[in-house]
């Protein structure tokens, strides 16, 4: 049987600026201002579908000219849509800063995508596909909550198994620890992604251990692999295990999340192998951020990775 991944979330378009000096108050600098393909859902789903896992993608957009820009970038990606539209609201945009550093902050708008409601859910994709992708940033407020809650339980009494990105730990300080394991601790996460702020700030550790075995308390039975930028990343699966930094110069840190969680699903839904897949999204996370945007196109050196790496 052919697994099938199907991510539930946010498509936005990114408004990506990026600066080659630090930028002083009042000042002016030169830079670089893109638009590009984001949302941490649909980077998921990209990600794992150019990895070759078939990946579905469910989401909300306006009925705008950056809502049929989206159809056409998944459907250039492999991914297969299944936007709701809304005349109500724009599709969704993120203003993303780059410092001279590389390091990120974004401004997220109030789109389409924080507006998906339970009713407006393809229920036979949910319930058909293999495992469930979710981002927090489907959370935070409600809707889209009741929808990613109700997809969950979809997904599950179906079969399926489901993963999880915390996504933001500025968001869930202020939803507050409590409000946020409560919408999310109950769903039966199989498969837990955050990076170490999100577990920093969920936990109240500061070891990567110490967060990792508190994570996996606060979610029972669930894998936690603890994104740990340049230490690599650690993996709990009953005992715990370091996978070591790929080698890189940061660029652009946008993305690199989104691009580890979607090659480690499709590297692992398929082979059933956590040190492999841990291992390969740690590659290719680090070749992304090598990169500007959170999707750069691949090139030789991504495609002979994939081509090591990735179970037929």
């Amino acid at each position: 049987m052919t697994t099938k991944l199907c991510v539930i979330g946010d498509f936005a378009w990114d408004v990506l600026i990026r600066t080659n000096t630090e930028l002083l108050k009042g000042g002016d600098t030169f830079g670089e201002v893109l638009l590009m393909p984001g949302g941490s859902a649909a980077n998921v789903a990209v990600w794992a579908a150019r990895c070759g896992l078939p990946s579905h993608f469910i989401g909300k957009i306006g009925r705008d000219r950056f809502g049929l820009l989206a159809q056409e970038d998944l459907d250039a990606e492999g991914v297969t849509r299944h936007f709701v539209e809304s005349d109500n609201h724009s599709t969704g945009s993120v203003a993303v800063f780059v410092d001279h550093t590389g390091e990120r902050s974004m401004v997220s708008g109030h789109g389409a995508d924080f507006f998906l409601l339970p009713s407006e859910l393809p229920r036979g994709v949910i319930t058909s596909a293999n495992h469930l992708h979710l981002s927090a940033w489907s959370f935070f407020t409600d809707p889209p909550r009741s929808a990613a809650r109700e997809a969950a339980r979809l997904a599950q009494r179906a079969g399926a198994t489901l993963s999880f990105d915390p996504a933001s730990f500025q968001q869930i300080s202020e939803m507050g620890v409590d409000a946020f394991i409560d919408v999310t601790g109950d769903l039966g996460i199989d498969v837990l992604l955050p990076n170490k702020e999100e577990g920093r700030v969920l936990t109240g550790e500061e070891d990567p251990e110490r967060i990792a075995r508190r994570l996996a308390e606060l979610y029972p039975g669930a894998l936690v692999i603890l994104k740990l930028d340049a230490d690599g990343a650690l993996v709990l699966n009953e005992e715990i295990r370091h996978i070591p930094p790929g080698e890189n110069k940061l660029v652009d840190a946008t993305g690199a999340g989104d691009s580890f969680a979607g090659a480690f699903l499709a590297h692992y839904l398929r082979s059933g192998k956590v040190m492999e897949a841990a291992t390969f999204a740690t590659l290719l996370s680090s070749w992304v951020i090598e990169h500007i945007g959170a999707r750069p196109a691949p090139d030789a050196r991504l495609h002979r990775l994939m081509a090591e790496s990735v179970p037929d």
